[in-house]
């Protein structure tokens, strides 16, 4: 399993993902599910991944062997004139590779699916994101679903739908997803760091800001302890519950 997070900020977009790939407590791997690509001042594109790992590691192989000298490789993320097209791009991509192997003799059931998160910017559009489901089709990023989640969803949704503001700043993002995975964590072990985070700021076309964090970065040690200390703080800060006099 493994958890991603993507948001649609005034100022642009944060992009973050786990490492963590297993197959059972006892085969665990750590495996990069965020990959970008760019044209300066023209486009700048992301992508995370959740679900079977051939699946996706054989959907940004083909993305990518497409780019080398794309003016001979049809059809090429670098040359889609709109992020719309890049999703629908991604998603025909992903729903053929899960096709190819029921072809190769295996059946492309759940066992093979996979999910996308696709955002980016490409001049003069705006910046944006789309989820692309595993049928290929997709949904774009709006002010009723400013943000996607891929994998293990449901541990660190609860903080990003309290806390979350279109005008937040990058750094405020950044604790607001970091707490996000800190819930999920601690909540299920099929997710782990390292985390890969991507920042990237409007009509930039650019992705300068981003890096890995690590078990041992002091800031997540100091978020994950904080955010314990004020959920019990804040816990025995509420009135006490009262039960009915008849239960006296």
């Amino acid at each position: 399993m493994t958890y991603c997070v993507g948001l649609r900020l005034t100022k642009g977009l944060v992009m973050m993902s786990d490492t963590r790939t297993n197959a059972g407590v006892d085969n665990i791997s750590t495996f990069r599910k965020m990959h970008s690509w760019t044209i300066p001042g023209e486009r700048a594109i992301m992508i995370m991944s959740a679900g079977n790992l051939a699946t996706t590691q054989a959907v940004i192989s083909l993305l990518d062997e497409r780019t080398k000298g794309p003016e001979d490789r049809q059809p090429s993320i670098l040359r889609e004139p709109s992020m719309f097209r890049v999703a629908s791009l991604v998603g025909e991509t992903l729903r053929k590779v899960i096709a190819g192997h029921s072809v190769a003799g295996q059946q492309a059931d759940s066992s093979f699916h996979a999910t996308l998160i696709v955002a980016g910017q490409i001049s003069p559009g705006e910046p944006t994101m789309f989820m692309i489901y595993p049928e290929g089709n997709f949904i774009e990023a709006s002010q009723d679903t400013p943000f996607f989640q891929i994998g293990e969803t449901k541990y660190g949704r609860p903080i990003l739908v309290r806390a979350y503001d279109p005008e937040m700043s990058f750094e405020d993002a950044m604790k607001l997803l970091l707490l996000s995975f800190d819930s999920t964590i601690k909540a299920n072990l099929s997710v782990d760091l390292p985390l890969d985070y991507c920042i990237y700021s409007s009509d930039s076309y650019s992705l300068e800001t981003g890096g890995r964090i690590a078990a041992d970065d002091p800031y997540y040690r100091e978020i994950s302890e904080g955010w314990g200390d004020a959920l019990r703080q804040a816990f025995h800060g509420l009135p006490p519950y009262m039960f009915p006099e008849e239960f006296d």
